[in-house]
């Protein structure tokens, strides 16, 4: 599930992404428009610029920006970035993988290799989502992968 600070993360990343060529952005603007804490997107704009996604510039004319077009970032990096792994249980993580404690046969169980399919999904569809298809309404959800993702939801 995504947490308050993902989603805040992706409206100050999409507030961002509007901006013209060479424009920034002030914490208390976006904070503002987007209805989010100040306090808490200086937390999490500091991580997003830690983590490439985003440029500060002190002073006037100051403020974010995007590191790079929005066309080259994705939305699996973001999320990541500031809610950690995708998968929905530690078990089927590939970048925080823990072992459960009630389970004797990791590979053998149900649970852990269903959560790894739906972790699996959820990162087909993120990491192939730049932040200007995120802007635009979506990623293109079409081709014989994401035939088969439509499909099985609906069935």
């Amino acid at each position: 599930m995504l947490t308050k600070k993902g989603k805040y993360g992706l409206k100050a990343l999409v507030d961002l992404a509007r901006l013209g060529p060479g424009e920034t952005a002030f914490i208390n603007d976006i904070a503002l428009r987007n209805n989010i804490p100040k306090k808490f997107l200086d937390t999490i704009l500091l991580e997003l610029r830690n983590a490439g996604v985003l440029r500060s510039k002190k002073g006037p004319g100051g403020g974010y920006s995007l590191s790079r077009p929005a066309s080259e970032i994705r939305i699996g990096h973001v999320i990541r970035t500031l809610d950690g792994p995708l998968a929905p249980i530690r078990c089927a993580s590939r970048t925080a993988y823990e072992a459960c404690d009630d389970c004797s046969d990791p590979e053998r169980c149900q649970v852990r290799r269903s959560m790894t399919e739906v972790r699996d999904a959820i990162a087909e569809i993120l990491d192939n989502m730049s932040l200007e298809q995120f802007v635009s309404g979506g990623a293109d959800l079409e081709g014989p992968e994401r035939e088969d993702l439509r499909t099985s939801h609906t069935a």
